[in-house]
Formats: C-alpha cells, sequence, structure tokens
C-alpha cells in the first residue's frame, strides 16, 4: 500500500514521547503525529490524550523522501467532521426535493380532477 499526502488511515498507537506518538500504518510503516497534530486545544500532557496501542484515525500531512510519515489526529477529525456534514447536508437536500416532487405530483393530480370536466 502507498502512502499518500491527504489519505486518512487508521492506525496504533506504538509509542508516546514528550512531543508527539509514533503510529503504526496499515501497512506496517509508521509515523509521528507532532503534539501540535493530537487536538484542537494545547496539549501539554500527551498522555492524557493518547494511550500506547489505542486505533486512531490520522491524516497523512507529509511524506517525506526518507520516508519518514508527518501525521495528525486533528486534521483527520477535521476531515470526518467535514464529510459527515456534507453527507448530512446531502440526505436534506434529497429530502426536500422528494417531498417537493411528491407534493407537485399530487398537486398536478387535484389540478387535473378539477379541470378534466371543464376541457370537454
Amino acid at each position: 500500500m502507498s502512502i499518500k499526502r491527504g489519505q486518512i488511515l487508521e492506525g496504533i498507537v506504538k509509542g508516546i514521547t514528550q512531543f508527539g506518538a509514533f503510529v503504526e500504518l496499515p501497512d506496517g510503516k509508521v509515523g509521528l503525529v507532532h503534539i501540535s497534530e493530537v487536538a484542537d486545544e494545547f496539549v501539554e500532557d500527551i498522555k492524557k490524550y493518547l494511550k500506547e496501542n489505542q486505533t486512531v484515525k490520522v491524516k497523512v500531512i507529509n511524506v517525506k523522501e526518507d520516508g519518514k510519515i508527518s501525521l495528525s489526529i486533528k486534521r483527520a477529525n477535521e476531515a470526518m467532521k467535514r464529510e459527515n456534514e456534507r453527507k448530512r447536508t446531502k440526505d436534506d437536500f434529497e429530502a426536500k426535493l422528494s417531498k417537493f416532487l411528491k407534493d407537485s405530483n399530487q398537486k398536478i393530480v387535484e389540478y387535473n380532477k378539477r379541470f378534466d370536466g371543464k376541457r370537454r
């Protein structure tokens, strides 16, 4: 599996340091989530947010030529929130469209009943 910038993957926290967490990705490669990319708020103690062997969703920020992979948990969460909002908006639109079509068809039927006898 080729890891590319922008992908959202699921990984397992394999190590925690003062500056971040090492996350093993599905293909066995390991990337770093810097402490600034763990949460939307200031993180003083990363161990309050992550535990070893915890499964997390991460977004690939960068893949360097030397193989180092930069990851972000907070950007993955933002992307998933945007995707859920987009799906919800799409569902809302489709529900409104369906209701409009149903109401429109009902009005056409009523109109035809009302004016059917007057045409002849």
